[in-house]
């Protein structure tokens, strides 16, 4: 396991260098930076740099109603959003106690599984990338395409989705959405299979990643790692399971864990997620079917924003329209943290109400920012190149580390 050694003197052989990992992207995979001190090509010691793209989301929140900070959630990890956007919404219906349909629980789960696919697709097939494969990304990037087609169909949007409301759903899915969704089903599984054929038992690809960046369960639970990497060390935890949010307890999935918490392991278990996911898809597909098909969104017309046909031609519609968008609506006050499974790991939301229509204060726990305080202390004794692959296993999103 790895160890953090401690250097000396005496441990070096040659003059020590400083080199500049980041901010430029191509290395780092986001704008930040570490100033490492090498012996040759082997790190000694580092000190990480961040806040190229400090945005003060959580400021800006506190000037925004409630409703209106969706889009800011959209650019923290913006390879999977609609995770985002799903955790701040249960955050608020947390807050306003509101109770919502299962069929609206069960389209949720299909946007977050969707979302958790395209996430660890980007990861896992430029972590190929990074050790010098580039067909397994060629392979994948077809079906990040395809979510994000079904995205397009749901809400109209690719990347950052703003999708969904405090209730529900904007609009309803349609057929040509159920049918994206049905065809991703039946198409990916055999590619999946295909990009672990490319890399599972590659001599190369093993070469580059067993043993590399290995961390023990206690470690990583002493630097509050949560999501794919701690479960890498052996770790089971899955906020989906211990703590269920939008009827996850209805569903039949296993957490997959590694070992020894090395880069291959990581590897490993953003794979078998993959096809957990599918797995929850398939159940939430067929658990719609015995729900109301027009139910969409919860009876809540004091936080719902109307759809704009009945705004123009219902006054009770246009009277609520009016008192949502100019806060004359009272919330309770109080404190509310809800967390939901982000593709990194526990994505959390602290709300502090005091009744306005904005928050009092409003803490976003982003996971890339957690994950990434150890990647400093771990690269010691790290030769270069494994430290650039240990960085692309972390998938630390720029987006989310400064938020």
């Amino acid at each position: 396991m790895q160890n953090f050694p401690a250097f000396t003197d005496n441990d070096l052989q040659s003059e020590v260098s400083t080199l500049n990992l980041g901010p430029t992207h191509p290395a780092t995979h986001g704008v930040f930076q570490n100033v490492l001190q090498i012996d040759g090509e082997r790190i000694v010691s580092g000190v990480s740099t961040i806040g190229y793209i400090h945005r003060a989301f959580e400021k800006i929140a506190e000037h925004r109603p409630f409703y209106q900070i969706t889009p800011l959630t959209d650019r923290l990890n913006y390879c999977s959003s609609p995770i985002n956007n799903m955790g701040w919404h249960m955050t608020v219906e947390k807050l306003l106690k509101i109770e919502l349909p299962k069929r609206v629980d069960y389209l949720r789960v299909i946007v977050m599984e969707l979302a958790r696919i395209a996430d660890h697709i980007i990861c896992n097939s430029i972590l190929g990338v990074d050790t010098g494969a580039l067909s397994g990304f060629v392979y994948m990037m077809e079906y990040r395409e395809a979510i994000y087609e079904i995205y397009e169909e749901v809400c109209g949007s690719r990347l950052t989705t703003n999708i969904g409301r405090i209730g529900g759903f904007e609009r309803n899915f349609n057929d040509i959405a159920f049918a994206k969704i049905r065809k991703f089903l039946n198409e990916f599984p055999k590619q999946l299979k295909e990009f672990e054929t490319l890399f599972s038992r590659n001599r190369i690809f093993i070469d580059r990643t067993k043993g590399v960046a290995e961390v023990s369960a206690e470690k990583a639970l002493d630097y509050s790692w949560t999501g794919p990497i701690l479960r890498a060390t052996g770790v089971d935890y899955d906020v989906r399971a211990m703590n269920p949010y939008s009827s996850y307890q209805d569903f039949d999935f296993e957490v997959p864990v590694g070992t020894t918490g090395d880069v291959y392991d990581r590897y490993l278990v953003r794979n078998e997620e993959m096809w957990q996911s599918m797995r929850i898809i398939e159940q939430a597909l067929a658990k719609i079917e015995k729900e109301d098909p027009s139910v969409f969104h919860a009876d809540v017309p004091e936080f719902y924003l109307p759809p704009k046909e009945e705004v123009y031609n219902n006054m009770e519609a246009l009277i609520y329209h009016f008192k949502i968008v100019m806060g004359e609506i009272e919330t309770p006050v109080g404190e509310v943290y809800h967390s939901v499974e982000g593709a990194n790991g526990e994505l959390g939301f602290y709300l502090v109400n005091d009744g306005g229509r904005t928050p009092y204060r409003l803490h976003f726990r982003r996971p890339s920012f957690i994950n990434y305080s150890m990647y400093a202390p771990m690269s010691r004794g790290m030769l270069l190149s494994d430290a650039i692959i240990n960085m692309s296993s972390l998938n630390i999103i720029a987006g989310e580390l400064d938020a």
